[in-house]
């Protein structure tokens, strides 16, 4: 239905007539001019049209009124808006993309890509079902780094997974810090419950913290981490040097120490597997309060107060 933001302007409506009414008209005295008849006929005649198409302007100048009104009590139309699914939930999204993330060891719809590529397309469709989560995201390599702020702007956070690059953030795996940096951004947080997930697919051989220890350290804040192992060869099984191989048991003891899971990837089909696994764990189903919000519409009376200036004044020109 629509209403009016401030309705008291519509008392300005009978400004013009009581200006009118108020300020006298001025009348013009001058001599008398004697004509015949005929000639006088002629120009009663004449100024008949004057007089017609004042009118019709005076008309349009209060209809241009009106319309100027109504724009400024500013008429709105309330409507509903879908609940937004709040789940009550941090999640922050740790990502690898240490030097090994190039390895084009994956195959996805049928074509060999980079484990850095099956990551972006599979996770950026996981953070794009996240909607009541507020999700962030951080990359690690040598360094960790925020990339994206808490947001329940899932799509956003997607695009970020999808534009990220090995090499940003070094090339060297430093898991305690990619850890630790999503902890200390959850230490103000007020969600009711707070989630990490990791994913790697190296050795940690970065930073000076072991990462059990900032694994013990998420239990105590009451964060849950859930952890990826991201590779076909892992360390527990690998020839000795073997390069490209992941630290399953690290990530494992992580997951176990926070009270989360940890799920081992060596194909496509299982990152996809993970995040559906991943979706019934931290699912998002509890509804968030229906909202209400005005369209304002006093554009369109005001768009057409001002075509009709338009008009008075190109008639005038006339």
């Amino acid at each position: 239905m629509i209403d009016l933001a401030d309705p008291l302007f519509l008392l300005l409506l009978p400004l013009p007539v009581f200006v009118l009414w108020v300020i006298p008209g001025q009348t013009h005295r001058g001599a008398a001019l004697a004509v015949p008849d005929g000639v006088a006929k002629s120009l009663l005649r004449t100024g008949q049209q004057p007089v017609l198409k004042s009118g019709r302007r005076l008309l349009l100048t209060g209809l241009v009124w009106v319309l100027l009104v109504i724009a400024l009590a500013g008429p709105r139309l309330l409507e509903p808006v879908s609940a937004l699914r709040v789940s009550g939930r941090d999640l922050a999204i740790s990502i690898d993309l240490s030097g090994s993330m190039v390895r084009d060891d994956f195959h996805l719809d049928g074509q060999q890509v980079t484990r850095l590529e099956a990551v972006q397309k599979v996770g950026a469709d996981f953070v794009r079902r996240r909607a009541g989560d507020r999700v962030a995201l951080i990359v690690f390599g040598s360094e960790a780094y925020y990339a994206a702020p808490f947001s329940f702007d899932t799509e956003a956070i997607a695009r970020r997974i999808e534009e990220a690059s090995i090499g940003i953030s070094g090339r060297a795996t430093n898991i305690s810090d990619g850890l630790g940096l999503a902890l200390k951004r959850m230490e103000q947080s007020d969600a009711a419950t707070k989630v990490v997930i990791l994913l790697s697919d190296g050795i940690s051989n970065a930073g000076s913290t072991n990462p059990r220890a900032v694994a013990r350290l998420a239990a105590d804040m009451g964060v849950r981490v859930h952890t990826i192992a991201l590779g076909p060869k892992d360390l527990e099984t690998s020839d000795p040097g073997e390069r490209g191989v992941v630290d399953a048991a690290t990530l494992r003891a992580i997951s176990e120490l926070s009270g989360g899971t940890s799920f081992r990837v060596r194909t496509s089909e299982d990152l996809l597997e993970v995040t559906q696994a991943l979706d019934r764990l931290e699912a998002t189903a509890s509804d968030g309060l229906a909202a209400e919000v005005y369209r304002e519409l006093w554009i369109y009376p005001a768009l057409l107060a001002g075509l009709g200036c338009l008009w008075i004044g190109w008639r005038r020109t006339r």
